[in-house]
């Protein structure tokens, strides 16, 4: 009988551990299934921030070329239109300290190595005299009044200011934490419409910072200023989109 009862007794113990092991492992499942459920639950939002600011950086290109067939005589005039727009320059109120002076190129249309019709002139000679500053609105200035050096008879080849922002790391941290605040609050309302709350991230991009004129629609950037940073317009938007995936709870 002793005997009987020990063995009785060690599978109700044994039966009992099943049991408990039954019940744990179908919790844990439970768990398991519960929170793959709720990995399934998300939202995929953007959020949109763009900011009007001012080109802080232009360079500013003057080029210009004479022809003639006495090389000497030619370089004389070029000195003489060289030292006309230097003037100019300082007239509009520009430093010397903001121009750069670009080598005299010299191109001799009788030594074309590949034939083909001579030019009107033998030799051709052109310099660029390169304005580079951070005062803008200077530039922007003198940059209509170039016609003063065509009534003084110099024909420029290239007068097309380009603007720049350098100034992107200085608003960039701003710009994300409002991108990322508008997309969480995109999420709030899709969460809401569904019955849900918005939960943890799942998975963020900051996304790419686009630089281009206040007046164009449309475009990205992924280099240090974007896509169209350089260019002709004094005014520039930046724009981030950043993108979310939010889980969704109960």
């Amino acid at each position: 009988m002793n005997g009987m009862e020990k063995f009785s007794g060690s599978t109700t113990l044994l039966g009992a551990l099943l049991g408990l092991g039954l019940v744990l492992g179908g919790w844990t499942l439970g768990t398991q299934i519960k929170a793959t459920r709720l990995n399934d639950r998300y939202v995929d939002v953007k959020g949109l921030v763009e900011r009007t600011v001012k080109a802080d950086l232009v360079t500013w290109p003057l080029s210009y070329k004479e022809a003639g067939d006495d090389l000497a005589s030619l370089y004389d005039r070029s000195e003489t239109d060289k030292k006309t727009i230097l003037q100019f320059l300082a007239e509009q109120g520009i430093q010397p300290s903001e121009i750069e002076l670009g080598v005299v190129q010299v191109t001799d249309t009788e030594a074309n190595e590949y034939g083909g019709k001579r030019g009107a002139k033998r030799y051709i000679l052109g310099q660029e005299i390169k304005v580079r500053t951070s005062r803008v609105d200077q530039v922007a200035t003198a940059a209509q009044r170039t016609m003063l050096l065509v009534h003084k008879g110099i024909a420029l080849n290239s007068t097309a200011a380009e603007y720049k922002f350098t100034g992107l790391n200085s608003i960039k941290p701003d710009m994300i934490t409002e991108a990322t605040r508008n997309a969480r609050a995109a999420a709030t309302r899709f969460a809401a419409d569904s019955g849900s709350k918005v939960g943890s991230i799942r998975y963020a991009n900051q996304g790419a910072f686009s630089i281009e004129a206040a007046d164009q629609i449309g475009g990205t950037g992924e280099d240090g200023y974007g896509s169209s940073n350089g260019d002709s317009s004094l005014m520039k938007t930046v724009r981030v989109v950043t993108s979310v995936q939010y889980y969704l709870e109960r």
